[in-house]
């Protein structure tokens, strides 16, 4: 508990630990310990980091996948800097991980409320809602690729929606956000459903005393608590958005006209096409990008820390 006399959500929610005692001889690993952690780090490092190194090498040369190779310095990254397909799959890329991030965590943290809440058949709701979660992301694009295309154009004839959402090169991104929330909102709902979880009565019980109605408690108590899990999600949810592609190459193939490519597409495409070395290259670029955006985020998250 605090010094002071304000009792703030963290005091209510934070258990009171002992100190642990100095004087107490810390337990070190055994061998044990370290053997079993051999296996995996000689599998990280064949599977990640050596074909990393290689790809990074091979980002400074002309190399095709097969055959002889030279050295031509930055000549691969001043090319992607210059192609517009490469600056059109960066624009596409970033503006539907944000809004599809955004969206996901909205939808995600309503759902997670309203199952914790007094509502009828829970078990049944949760059943219903976890479902896109079992189901392949090409299978799912496929049955929206049809209702986009198909089925709604013959409900609907307003705007985009008659024309068929997903050929409007203008409004095709938004027919992906909404699929992309739909396949992904069961993960991210059960990380909101633990972090509600572990948020205990009495904390609501000291809100009702003080006279806060629901919305109240939502806004000073449930979202303070569920900042954590908020941050959890929103750094997996635009990690894992970011590097899109089964959902998006079953739904428009990147296009129309090249419209909704992705950044894996772009790379991707370009191996296939024996390109290694400018493919290596952009996903050298693609990966520095997200380590500074992850970077950016924690810092966010501790100086929200910080202030709290």
């Amino acid at each position: 508990m605090t010094s002071s006399s304000t009792i703030t959500p963290d005091d209510l929610a934070r258990p009171q630990l002992p100190d642990a005692d100095p004087q107490l001889p810390r337990k070190k690993p055994s061998l044990t310990h370290y053997l079993m952690v051999v296996p995996p780090m000689i599998l990280f490092g064949l599977f990640i980091v050596v074909p990393a190194v290689q790809g990074a090498f091979y980002s400074f040369t002309n190399y095709a996948g097969y055959g002889e190779w030279r050295f031509i310095g930055l000549a691969n990254y001043v090319s992607m800097f210059q192609d517009p397909n490469i600056q059109q799959s960066y624009r596409f890329t970033f503006l539907y991980a944000a809004t599809a991030t955004l969206l996901l965590n909205a939808v995600s943290l309503y759902l997670a409320v309203l199952l914790t809440s007094k509502v009828r058949w829970p078990g049944l709701w949760k059943g219903i809602y976890f479902i896109p979660m079992v189901l392949s992301g090409l299978v799912v694009a496929y049955c929206f690729q049809y209702l986009f295309n198909q089925s709604i154009p013959k409900i609907v004839t307003w705007g985009p929606l008659g024309e068929g959402l997903l050929t409007n090169e203008t409004w095709a991104w938004t027919g992906l956000v909404l699929v992309t929330v739909w396949a992904s909102f069961p993960g991210t709902v059960i990380i909101y459903l633990a972090g509600l979880s572990s948020i205990g009565s009495d904390v609501y019980e000291a809100g009702e005393l003080d006279g806060a109605t629901e919305l109240g408690k939502f806004r000073h108590l449930t979202l303070p608590l569920l900042a954590p899990f908020v941050v959890i999600n929103t750094v997996l949810g635009l990690k894992n958005l970011l590097n899109a592609y089964d959902i998006i190459v079953g739904l428009t193939g990147g296009g129309p006209s090249g419209a909704t490519t992705s950044i894996a597409m772009s790379i991707v495409r370009t191996v296939e096409a024996s390109d290694i070395a400018y493919g290596t290259a952009n996903a050298m670029v693609f990966f520095l990008v997200t380590v500074v955006l992850s970077l950016l985020q924690l810092g966010v998250v501790k100086l929200m820390g910080d202030k709290r």
